[in-house]
């Protein structure tokens, strides 16, 4: 197995989080499959809020979410990419679709999405989970041209 000091558990995770009383804690959430250099930009800008935290979508999300083709890297996979990039503090999975559940209970000081999202599309639970908890949302750009769905579409054109 993949040694990765940055992956807890959810539980380690709200305790760990509930000892930083002297910095913003950051959360962003993805799939990250096929990590890109649109993922790297997004949370570089995402880690410059403070202390950034992923919630990583566990497989069985990524396959309710994506299809049964996906994800294409498995979960552990996953997060020691995401271990292994300098901004990210510490990683948790999740299993569910969304997300507000754990927003709840890890408390983030600050919520991060991409802006291909808006305050009108972030998903009604989690906005109003983040509005009652008094975490400031922020959006930062992605880089264009660059998904994972764009790089499995030329991976698949290669091959046929």
């Amino acid at each position: 197995m993949l040694a990765n000091p940055k992956l807890f558990s959810f539980e380690e995770a709200v305790q760990i989080r509930q000892k930083c009383k002297n910095y913003d804690i950051v959360l962003t959430n993805g799939c990250f499959d096929l990590l890109h250099s649109g993922h790297i930009f997004s949370l570089q800008r995402a880690a410059r809020f403070g202390e950034l935290w992923v919630a990583l979508n566990g497989d069985a999300s990524i396959h309710r979410l994506k299809g049964p083709q996906r994800p294409i890297i498995g979960e552990r996979e996953r997060a020691y990419m995401l271990a292994a990039l300098e901004c990210v503090r510490g990683i948790f999975m999740f299993g569910g679709l969304r997300l507000a559940r754990e927003l709840e209970i890890f408390r983030p000081d600050i919520y991060v999405k991409s802006s291909d999202y808006t305050l009108e599309t972030l998903d009604p639970e989690e906005r109003s989970t983040l509005e009652k908890i008094g975490a400031k949302i922020e959006f930062v750009p992605l880089l264009p041209n660059r998904s994972t769905s764009q790089i499995i579409k030329k991976i698949q054109q290669l091959s046929a």
